[in-house]
């Protein structure tokens, strides 16, 4: 067994991120609760979407308190907050009340995430950095798979009442964990900076490698927002083959090859990545091209693109992830893993608000082309990282 897998802290961390994605996936479902409400298309996309924006603009400042203060009060926090969140969609139903709901999570989310990676990289050298993300990221990824599964479940044996009961229960296993954490002892405890743009970390925008993610979260969020209308289109019934390869293979490349990370480096892994998931769009780009009358067969090509997208991810994000934290001195890696998480965000976000106009446009074919060719510059910028000196 590894010696970090064997780390009582590393486990019990993993095990609590797995309990908190698998409670906050559990509102994977609600734009079906909001059409049982009467809600529009608009309502739907305004109450899911706060989510995301609240999450964009809380990470970059919530990071310097977190390390003023320390992770564990803001992880209780992060999972008091999805308690309360998910016990008030259970007392006050209404269209507005979830719009509450979505944005306590946003605030709930940021300050777990990025107070509970903060801590697992405080416990892992930096040599092996880059595998220890990767295992500690399946317990999220495997939470986000098993999670609209448990909800479905859920709400056909008993309705949206007891899922969002369930999710709060689970959030509070999550609690009872973040419990008994014990702070990792740290020599310099940074002040909170009085100026917004330094307590902020704005300055970090303009590095390369947050760029990356940009392009990284731009690719990964339009694939997931477009591709289910996108294979409707087409007349494609089994969409779940592009999720379950997409999920096999994030998983796989972390077990199998997540070790390349520290032994490689994080941009032999990084590089490489980004120009698999701009040749996957491509593929998309080629199947709305030629599908249409020609016989080419849909789904092997969506499941093979689910295989290279998967992959690339599983490598991106413990990758870049490790990139960011050999670069932020240990004193400052809540504020530079905030702006790294919220740029991951705005590419995501940007992705759903920006193709939904230029596919209403030109159509699916076209909008996937252009897709390709952003995140086929986001690989060429790529090129230009730098393995980093690492930081302790």
């Amino acid at each position: 067994m590894s010696p970090i897998l064997a780390d009582k802290p590393f486990v019990r961390a993993t095990v609590t991120n797995f309990f908190f994605f698998l409670s906050i996936n559990g509102f994977i479902l609600l734009p079906l609760y909001i059409r049982d409400l009467g809600g529009t298309e608009i309502e739907i996309g305004v109450v899911m979407g706060l989510y995301n924006g609240v999450g964009i603009i809380c990470q970059p400042l919530i990071g310097p308190w977190i390390d003023a203060v320390g992770r564990r009060p803001f992880m209780l926090v992060g999972v008091g907050l999805l308690v309360v969140s998910a016990l008030a969609a259970v007392a006050v139903p209404g269209i507005p009340a979830l719009a509450v709901v979505r944005a306590l999570q946003g605030i709930g989310f940021s300050a777990f995430f990025v107070a509970n990676y903060s801590y697992v990289a405080d416990l892992v050298p930096p040599a092996r950095r880059g595998w220890a993300l990767g295992i500690y990221g399946l317990s999220g990824l495997l939470a986000t798979a098993l999670g609209p599964l448990l909800s479905e479940w859920v709400i056909r044996q008993a309705g949206f009442h007891w899922l969002f009961g369930l999710a709060a229960g689970l959030a509070l296993v999550a609690g009872g964990l973040v419990w008994r954490v014990e702070e990792v002892p740290r020599h310099a405890v940074p002040a909170v900076p009085a100026s917004l743009w330094e307590r902020g970390g704005f300055d970090e925008i303009f590095r390369r490698h947050m760029a990356v993610a940009l392009f990284f979260g731009l690719g990964s969020g339009t694939t997931f927002v477009f591709l289910p209308t996108f294979a409707e289109a087409l007349g494609v019934r089994t969409l779940g083959l592009f999720y379950t390869a997409y999920a096999a293979a994030a998983m796989g490349v972390r077990i199998v090859g997540g070790g390349l990370i520290d032994t490689r480096g994080r941009r032999a892994v990084i590089v490489p990545s980004m120009f698999v998931q701009a040749g996957a769009t491509a593929g998309l780009a080629t199947i709305g091209l030629l599908a249409r009358g020609t016989g080419v067969p849909v789904v092997p090509v969506l499941f093979l693109v689910g295989l290279l997208c998967g992959g690339a991810h599983g490598f991106l994000f413990p990758a870049l992830g490790a990139l960011v934290m050999d670069q932020a001195p240990p004193a400052r890696r809540g504020v530079v893993l905030g702006v790294f998480s919220a740029m991951f965000l705005v590419g995501q976000t940007s992705g759903s608000f920006v193709f939904g106009y230029v596919t209403h446009a030109v159509g699916y074919s076209l909008m996937w082309s252009v897709l390709a060719l952003l995140l086929l510059a986001g690989a060429v910028v790529s090129v230009g990282l730098r393995e980093a000196r690492l930081a302790g």
